[in-house]
């Protein structure tokens, strides 16, 4: 009778190994994972017995090829900006040789003799040459690259080129050409030329100076500049006008350029009027032709 008391109240065996039997317990239980029993063979295979691999250990993956191509082009950046460097310097160096050839031409304003500052002025037309030469030998290393880096030297280039053409007009009166600016300039080469907007530009420069020059020359005395002028300045804005020109830089400064001819017109008929001019300068004038007629 005890025995049958005693197997009713003692559950069974296999129900108290029940849940050390289950699969959690292979799961978390380190006995088990150390070494497993060949009962366990049965079990998934996500119930691994090796432990994770470490993340400090594994080798970094290989840079994508967004990285590579940035790669190359901060290299691009690094070597354009070298360039650019190098071209600043030589621009500087042009800066100031436009300076002191300006300050040489302010002096055809005064009462000097003409030839004098005619031949001081030449002087730093050499020197702005061999630094385009400076320019040049940079841009060599750069083949098919001119526009890229052009916007660095433009205004100087400008400049000069005004500076330039005034000084061959006031030796020979007539209109500095392109290629003669080139040879002048020393911007032969077909890698490194002078731009046509830039020497159009500069072109629309030199007239801005013919006003003062104009007033200046007939304080001194000179009756006959207006209309050497006025002829000259004529023919060049009617030169223009074949320009199909864009709404850019270059067309304001050459709506400028009406003005400049306006304000020299007026000085010549003032002149004539206080009968000042020659008997010649008015037959000149007499017989122009419609095309020098300037817009109104």
């Amino acid at each position: 009778m005890r025995a049958a008391f005693r197997t009713a109240l003692s559950p069974p065996v296999s129900r108290l190994l029940q849940p050390l039997l289950s699969p959690l317990h292979f799961r978390f239980s380190p006995l088990l994972q150390s070494s497993p029993s060949p009962s366990c063979s049965s079990f998934p295979r996500h119930f691994s017995t090796f432990p994770p691999p470490d993340p400090f250990l594994v080798p970094p993956p290989s840079p994508f090829p967004m990285e590579k191509q940035f790669e190359e082009f901060k290299l691009q950046l690094e070597e354009s900006g070298g360039v650019r460097e190098k071209i600043r310097g030589v621009v500087v160096e042009v800066e100031a040789a436009n300076r002191m050839l300006s300050s040489c031409l302010l002096l055809v304003h005064q009462s000097l003799p003409l030839s004098g500052v005619l031949e001081k002025a030449n002087g730093h037309i050499g020197k702005i040459k061999s630094l385009f030469a400076q320019l040049a030998v940079i841009l060599k290393d750069c083949p098919s690259e001119f526009y890229r880096y052009h916007g660095e030297w433009r205004s100087e280039t400008q400049t000069v080129v005004s500076m330039v053409a005034l000084l061959h007009w006031l030796e020979t009166g007539a209109l500095l050409m392109h290629a003669e600016a080139e040879k002048k300039l020393g911007l032969e080469s077909s890698d490194f030329s002078l731009d046509v907007e830039d020497y159009l530009t500069g072109l629309c420069f030199m007239s801005n100076e013919f006003p003062r020059y104009v007033v200046n020359r007939v304080t001194a005395g000179d009756y006959d500049c207006p209309r050497k002028v006025l002829s000259f300045l004529t023919d060049l804005h009617t030169a223009f006008r074949m320009l199909n020109l864009r709404n850019d830089f270059l067309r304001k400064k050459f709506d400028g350029m009406k003005y400049d001819l306006r304000r020299v017109e007026e000085v010549y008929y003032d002149v004539k009027i206080r009968g000042l001019a020659s008997d010649d300068s008015a037959q000149g004038q007499a017989n122009a032709t419609p095309d020098q007629v300037t817009e109104s």
